[in-house]
């Protein structure tokens, strides 16, 4: 499996921005479709985005579409999520996963997703 570390949460006041980062290691990274899930406390969790192996295929949550942006670097083993026009309904602790299932695919659900980070936390402020 691959070794997932997200960084870049923290605290934002409504309308801020965040890019959170996900760095993979152990595989090769370009094997991997990629996706941010977020779990907010009492809650269940939930798709954010998704981004397939060449970056050229992104699905969006309607909740966070127009807002947030995913985005890759192959060559840095690392995937992004830009959040603009944060609300305070983004607080959350946000996760990246990865999946490397054969054919590819660009999956919503959590169960499509092998391996996943620990988390980081992002709290809007409002």
């Amino acid at each position: 499996q691959v070794q997932l570390v997200e960084s870049g949460g923290g605290l934002v006041q409504a309308g801020g921005s965040l890019r959170l980062s996900c760095a993979a290691s152990g595989r090769t990274f370009s094997r991997f479709s990629m996706g941010w899930f977020r779990q907010a406390p009492g809650k269940e969790r939930e798709f954010v985005a998704a981004i397939s192996r060449s970056g050229g295929t992104t699905s969006y949550a309607d909740s966070v579409k127009g807002r947030f942006t995913i985005s890759r670097d192959n060559a840095k083993n690392t995937v992004y999520l830009q959040m603009n026009s944060l609300k305070s309904e983004d607080t959350a602790l946000y996760y990246c996963a990865a999946d490397e299932t054969w054919p590819p695919r660009v999956g919503r659900r959590s169960t499509d997703f092998a391996s996943w980070g620990q988390g980081t936390q992002v709290t809007v402020s409002s």
